[in-house]
């Protein structure tokens, strides 16, 4: 029996939708059962993130920094189809640009990222994609991994929620270490880190946002 009432999640993204491909499987699997995915946005019209959504049956809308240029306008669009929408919790997933600290104060423990290493490794400005696995590689660790955590105003700097760890392989190369970083760790807990910060939402009342 469905429940009543499930949370309801915007899903940012930019490119090709791995991560948010991950959260749709796992609606349907039932790793996801308090959270419904209502919204996919992205600041790239040709994402095709936006055809994994519509292929799904979810709605989706651009927000696009051409469109908006400066910070405050893009920001106050994406505040009003959040609103427009009735979102209460987002999933930022493989989004490619920064949230201003007035943003991401309006919406506390509400928004989740997730991020190819072990926070607080290799983390923060300028850490992202293919660096970040870069960045594992030299240093020479035998152990990396994913971390998923709430976001505020610092870059990677927001509480821990889950991690989930991937053993290095000798002489392998930061593109196939990626590709098993996002299959055994991000793939995994993101869509764990939806369901339990749904939970909560549900638990601890409407998750209504600041003003």
């Amino acid at each position: 029996m469905k429940n009543e009432r499930k949370v309801k999640v915007a899903v940012l993204v930019s490119g090709g939708g791995t991560n948010l491909q991950a959260i749709l499987d796992a609606t349907k699997s039932g790793v996801i059962r308090n959270a419904e995915i209502a919204l996919v946005i992205s600041n790239n019209p040709n994402a095709y993130a936006l055809t994994r959504a519509e292929n799904a049956g979810v709605s989706t809308a651009v927000v696009s920094g051409k469109e908006y240029p400066e910070q405050a306008t893009f920001e106050a669009k994406l505040v009003e189809t959040l609103e427009e929408n009735g979102i209460e919790l987002i999933v930022l997933a493989g989004f490619m640009r920064i949230l201003s600290e007035r943003f991401t104060a309006r919406y506390p423990r509400r928004i989740l990222n997730v991020h190819p290493s072990l926070i607080p490794s290799f983390c923060g400005k300028g850490f992202y994609g293919l660096k970040v696995h870069e960045a594992a590689l030299s240093y020479g660790v035998k152990v990396t991994g994913a971390t998923v955590h709430f976001v505020n105003e610092i870059p990677d700097g927001g509480e821990i929620i889950l991690q989930k760890s991937v053993c290095v392989k000798k002489g392998e190369s930061a593109e196939s270490l990626q590709q098993r970083v996002m299959r055994q760790a991000e793939w995994i807990i993101l869509p764990k880190a939806v369901e339990l910060v749904s939970r909560e939402i549900l638990t601890n009342g409407k998750g209504r946002k600041q003003k």
